[in-house]
C-alpha cells in the first residue's frame, strides 16, 4: 500500500499536467503578445546558434544566402576573430591599460550585436531559408543548444503561469502540499517496511548460523560414526576369519567322515545291484511280452479304423449326395413358396377388386333407388298439383293432407 500510493499521486500529478497542457491556449492580447515574443526570441536564439555552423561552411552555402548575407556573415566574422585576437593579446601583454581593454571590448560587444542582428533581420526576412539552413547543418550538442532548450522550457512556464489563475494556483499548491504529505508517509512506511525487512534478515542469518552449527556439529558425529564403524568392521572382519578358521576344520572333518559313509553305501549299492539285476531280467520279459500285446492292439485298432473310416467315407458321400437333392428341393420349394406367395396377392387383389366393384354396385343400385323414388313422388305431386288448386279453405287444407299421407304411403310401399 505504501508503494502504491506515490505511483497513484504521480499518476494523478500526470493526469493533471495532461489537461493543462490541453488548457494551455491564450485567453487573452496580452498572453499573446508575451507568448509571441517568447516565441520570437526562440526562433532568433535558433537562428543564432546556426551563425557559427554557417560561417564554418560558408563555401556550401553561398549559393543559397546570396551576397547581401554573405557579405554580413563575412563582416561577422572579421569581428569574432577581432575579438579573439583582443582577448588572447589582453591575456599575453598586459602593457595596455585595462580602462583601453574594456572600451575596446565593448565597441567590439556593440558592433557583434549590430552585425548578429542585421544578419537575423536579413534570415528572417526569407523563412524558406530559414527552414533550408536548418535542414542541411547538421545539428550537434552545445551550449546554445542547452540555452535554448532551457529557455523554451522558460517559455512553457510562463505560458503556464500566465493561464494560471489564483483559484488554481492554490489549488496546485493544496495538492502538491498533499501529495508532499502522502510521500512522507510513504517514506515513513517505507523504513519501517525496511527496519522490519531488516530484522527478518537478521533473524534468517541468526538460523542460516544456527543450522551452520548443527551441520558442523553432524558432520562430526558422522566422522566419529565412520571411525566407529571401522573399527567395528576390522572387528567383525578378525571374528570372521576366526570362525572360518574353525567351520574350516570342523569342514575337514565332516568330509573326512562323509568320505566313511560314501564307502559304506557304496558296498551297499553294490550288493543291491547284484540282488535286484535277476528281478530286472524277469521285468524286462514281461516288459517284451508286454509290448507284443500292444503291437498286436494297435494293428488290430488300424484295421478296424480303415474299416470304419472306409464306412464313414461311404455315408459322407451318401450324406453329400442326399445334401446336394436337399438344396435342390429348397430352391423349388421358395420358388414354389415365391409363386404361391404371388398367387395368394393376385387373390387378394381380385377379391378386393370384386368387393370395390360390389360396393360400387350397391351405391349404384342404392342411388338409382333413390332417383326413381323421387322421380315418382315427383310425378304424382305433378299429378295432384290441378286438384290442389281448385280445393279452397279446410277443403285445400284436407286434399294437401291426404296428398301428402298418398305421398308418403307411395314412397313407403316403393
Amino acid at each position: 500500500k505504501g508503494m502504491a500510493a506515490p505511483e497513484k499521486a504521480a499518476t494523478m500529478l500526470n493526469a493533471i499536467q495532461m489537461s493543462e497542457a490541453r488548457q494551455l491556449k491564450p485567453n487573452s492580447v496580452e498572453t499573446e503578445r508575451i507568448i509571441t515574443v517568447l516565441d520570437e526570441t526562440i526562433a532568433k536564439l535558433e537562428l543564432s546558434s546556426l551563425v557559427p555552423r554557417i560561417i564554418d561552411s560558408l563555401d556550401r552555402f553561398v549559393d543559397m544566402l546570396g551576397p547581401e548575407i554573405t557579405n554580413k556573415l563575412i563582416e561577422h566574422q572579421k569581428l569574432s576573430n577581432e575579438m579573439r585576437d583582443l582577448l588572447s593579446s589582453a591575456e599575453e601583454e598586459n602593457t595596455v591599460s585595462a580602462e583601453e581593454q574594456r572600451s575596446c571590448l565593448h565597441l567590439l560587444e556593440q558592433r557583434l550585436k549590430c552585425s548578429v542582428r542585421n544578419i537575423l533581420r536579413l534570415l528572417l526576412a526569407n523563412p524558406s531559408l530559414c527552414q533550408a539552413l536548418k535542414y542541411e547543418i547538421q545539428t550537434r550538442e552545445s551550449p546554445a543548444d542547452m540555452f535554448i532548450k532551457a529557455f523554451g522550457e522558460f517559455r512553457n512556464l510562463m505560458l503556464e503561469r500566465l493561464l494560471t489563475s489564483p483559484v488554481e494556483e492554490e489549488e496546485k499548491i493544496r495538492f502538491m502540499e498533499d501529495l508532499s504529505l502522502q510521500i512522507e508517509k510513504n517514506t515513513e512506511a517505507i523504513t519501517a517496511l525496511q527496519a522490519e525487512l531488516a530484522a527478518a534478515i537478521r533473524t534468517r542469518e541468526e538460523e542460516i548460523h544456527k543450522k551452520d552449527n548443527e551441520i558442523k556439529i553432524l558432520k562430526s558425529s558422522m566422522q566419529e560414526l565412520t571411525e566407529a564403524c571401522k573399527t567395528g568392521i576390522q572387528q567383525m572382519k578378525e571374528e570372521g576369519e576366526k570362525q572360518q578358521k574353525e567351520e574350516l576344520q570342523a569342514s575337514r572333518a565332516r568330509c573326512a567322515r562323509l568320505r566313511q559313509e560314501v564307502q559304506q553305501l557304496g558296498a551297499q549299492l553294490h550288493a543291491l545291484v547284484l540282488e535286484h539285476r535277476e528281478s530286472e531280467l524277469a521285468l524286462r520279459k514281461r516288459k517284451c511280452r508286454v509290448e507284443m500285446e500292444i503291437m498286436n492292439w494297435v494293428q488290430k485298432y488300424d484295421t478296424d479304423m480303415a474299416e470304419k473310416q472306409a464306412e464313414y467315407e461311404e455315408v459322407s458321400a451318401a450324406y453329400a449326395q442326399e445334401k446336394a437333392q436337399l438344396s435342390l428341393l429348397t430352391e423349388k420349394h421358395a420358388m414354389l413358396l415365391q409363386e404361391y406367395s404371388q398367387i395368394q396377392e393376385e387373390r387378394r387383389i381380385r377379391q378386393e377388386k370384386e368387393e370395390r366393384e360390389l360396393e360400387e354396385l350397391n351405391t349404384k343400385t342404392r342411388a338409382a333407388t333413390r332417383i326413381q323414388a323421387f322421380w315418382r313422388g315427383y310425378l304424382v305431386r305433378s299429378v295432384l298439383k290441378p286438384k290442389k288448386k281448385k280445393g279452397k279453405g279446410k277443403g285445400k287444407g284436407k286434399g294437401k293432407g291426404k296428398g301428402k299421407g298418398k305421398g308418403k304411403g307411395k314412397k313407403a310401399k316403393k
